[in-house]
């Protein structure tokens, strides 16, 4: 019986939960699947209108840089034709959400046209807004193997 009322009670709040990790995952999808083809109208719709881009990076002499890019320039690049497929690969991927803050941790793979480009690791912060998951920020970092 303590069994029956311990899930009665919690199963409602693990339910809400997983649904809330598929509402943020599939944002992120979203996101790989419009810059693979190129579609900047729907990853403009993923981000919040001041959301942030960051890259990490070692110089080749080994000192550490930030980039920043605008929202902008990054709908620009996936935006203007190009030949090349762009194929970022979620490799694992970590959710963390707390009412309506959501933090995600995916290693990944990129490709050019099928063939390896870099890898890293992607930081991103998404803030849930009239109902729906939007990208606030973005840092990834970026290392050949």
């Amino acid at each position: 019986m303590k069994r029956f009322i311990f899930l009665l009670v919690f199963l409602p709040f693990y339910a809400q939960s997983q649904n809330q990790e598929k509402e943020v995952r599939d944002v992120i999808d979203h996101l790989f699947k419009g810059m693979s083809t190129g579609d900047s109208a729907v990853v403009r719709k993923l981000f919040l209108p001041n959301a942030t881009l960051n890259t990490c990076f070692l110089t080749t002499q080994g000192e550490a840089k930030l980039h920043r890019d605008s929202i902008a320039a990054f709908l620009n690049s996936i935006g203007t034709p190009h030949k090349q497929v762009w194929d970022e690969r979620i490799l694992s991927c970590e959710i963390k959400i707390d009412g309506n803050l959501a933090a995600v941790w995916t290693d990944y793979a990129f490709y050019v046209d099928n063939i390896y480009s870099h890898e890293g690791v992607n930081a991103f912060q998404l803030v849930k807004t009239d109902g729906e998951w939007k990208i606030l920020i973005i840092t990834d970092t970026r290392r050949k193997k």
